[in-house]
């Protein structure tokens, strides 16, 4: 494979920017699908915006299930890669994608039989909202086989230290998506005006693409999945395994949607506006956690393979070079959203009565991008060591703690709608406070056991 990297050798800030930058560049593609259909959306009306928003929960709470698989396959493959033990890699590589194409087959009959239950938990009252939510939620079923085995793919090939590949490919759907989505949201030309449905099958166009092209690279351009055999027996041992590193990284990630989701219901009470608010600026924010999602994913298997090949002075070294870069992201995107996110806002929804809503939010949550990049980073790096345990824990009780925050803090007599934004900015700073004072402490005390080490081992030649 020609784009693949060896993390374990050679300068470690460069092989960091290779990695990453892909990465990084994958992510904003997927961001930018969302950014581009809420623009599009955003010139229907907030009730679209609203709808898509409410819907896409349930897509946001798929992508935490996918990380079983997808975290199972970072984390095996770059180890394996790192131990030279390529018949685990293949291991991997089956039983990661025998996983995620069950998950994603039960997923979506759940989301197309319990469509009104799972929309009617948010009380939205507005029977319009209602039913277009419904009816995108319906549809992005019907692709989300593809929506889940992308990621995957993504994430093996990542593992594997080819990171260039998934961003090549990943971008041609974000050009489908950029080309499809107003034709059939508007009705362009001969196409049909389909408003949120047209959205919605513009992203599994998109995804469909990414998948035959992922397959075609697969099988025409690489060694990786030679041998591999998605109908045999699955290897039980291998399965074990992928449950230890992907579900704690999972449970964080869903459980984090079920506690937005909640938080979407405490936002619900203060009307349709303050829930486009919400969807549309966390959209705009992923500016910024989705480049330390990047970072993170690169840190996993940089970490990973180095992890395996035993060089903990590389691990260490990578460590504060990737939190020094993170660093810099961090900053600017707090700058940005704190000075500049009126003009951000209004980008996306022109309503000038919505506007100042959006512009607190951005600027609340500008506050904590800084700490937020830092426990997303560490947490890429938690999961290369295959501790994927430490960011789920941190993760999962700082996040719960938004609720009572957010009910406390929007009491009419407290902040109001700002002050939900205010329970999760809070929380993001605490998370990234504690979970990167865990990673150093963990380093040091590593450190400290390799130094006695090599002095027992000086004595004993001696």
């Amino acid at each position: 494979m020609e784009n693949k990297l060896n993390l374990t050798e050679g300068n470690i800030l460069n092989i960091l920017i290779k990695l990453s930058l892909p990465i990084m560049g994958t992510s904003f593609i997927q961001m930018s699908c969302n950014l581009i259909n809420m623009i599009y959306l955003g010139r229907l009306s907030s009730s679209s915006v609203a709808a898509v928003g409410t819907a896409g929960f349930f897509t946001w709470l798929a992508t935490g299930i996918i990380f079983i698989p997808r975290a199972g396959a970072e984390i095996g493959v770059s180890q394996s890669m790192g131990r030279g033990k390529v018949q685990d890699v293949k291991e991997y590589v089956k039983n990661t994608l025998q996983l995620d194409i069950i998950l994603g087959i039960i997923y979506a009959l759940i989301l197309i039989v319990f469509r009104k239950q799972l929309i009617g938990f948010f009380n939205l009252g507005d029977k319009n909202i209602i039913h277009m939510a419904e009816t995108y939620l319906v549809v992005i079923s019907l692709g989300m086989s593809f929506y889940f085995i992308n990621p995957v793919f993504t994430g093996i090939f990542n593992g594997y230290g080819d990171s260039k590949t998934p961003f090549k490919i990943n971008t041609i759907g974000l050009l489908i998506n950029i080309v499809v989505d107003p034709l059939i949201i508007f009705g362009i030309g001969p196409f049909p005006k389909l408003g949120v449905a047209g959205a919605a099958i513009g992203t599994i166009i998109g995804q469909f693409v990414v998948t035959i092209i992922f397959l075609y690279n697969i099988f025409k351009k690489t060694d990786l999945f030679n041998e591999v055999n998605i109908f045999n027996k699955p290897n039980l041992k291998i399965l074990k395994k992928i449950f230890h590193f992907g579900l704690p990284v999972a449970l964080q990630n869903i459980m984090f949607c079920i506690f937005a989701m909640i938080i979407a219901r405490i936002v619900a009470s203060f009307g349709d506006v303050a829930i486009a608010v919400q969807k549309v600026g966390s959209q705009i924010e992923a500016l910024s956690w989705m480049t330390a999602e990047g970072f993170a994913t690169a840190m996993g298997a940089y970490i990973g393979q180095n992890f395996g090949a035993k060089k903990w002075d590389r691990i260490n070294k990578g460590y504060v070079t990737a939190m020094i870069g993170i660093s810099a992201i961090g900053i600017a995107t707090s700058l940005l959203l704190i000075v500049g996110g009126r003009a951000l806002f209004s980008v996306f929804i022109p309503e000038v009565d919505v506007i100042p809503y959006g512009a607190d939010y951005l600027k609340i949550l500008g506050f904590s991008q800084l700490l937020m990049c830092y426990e997303i980073t560490t947490a890429g790096a938690f999961n290369g060591l295959g501790k994927t345990i430490p960011p789920a824990v941190v993760g999962i009780v700082f996040t719960a703690l938004r609720i009572p925050g957010a009910i406390w803090l929007s009491k009419p007599n407290m902040l109001g709608l700002n002050g939900i934004w205010w329970s999760i900015s809070i929380s993001s700073m605490l998370k990234g406070v504690v979970l990167t004072s865990y990673f150093l402490y963990i380093l040091a005390k590593q450190n400290k056991a390799i130094k006695e080490n090599r002095q027992l081992l000086k004595q004993v030649r001696v």
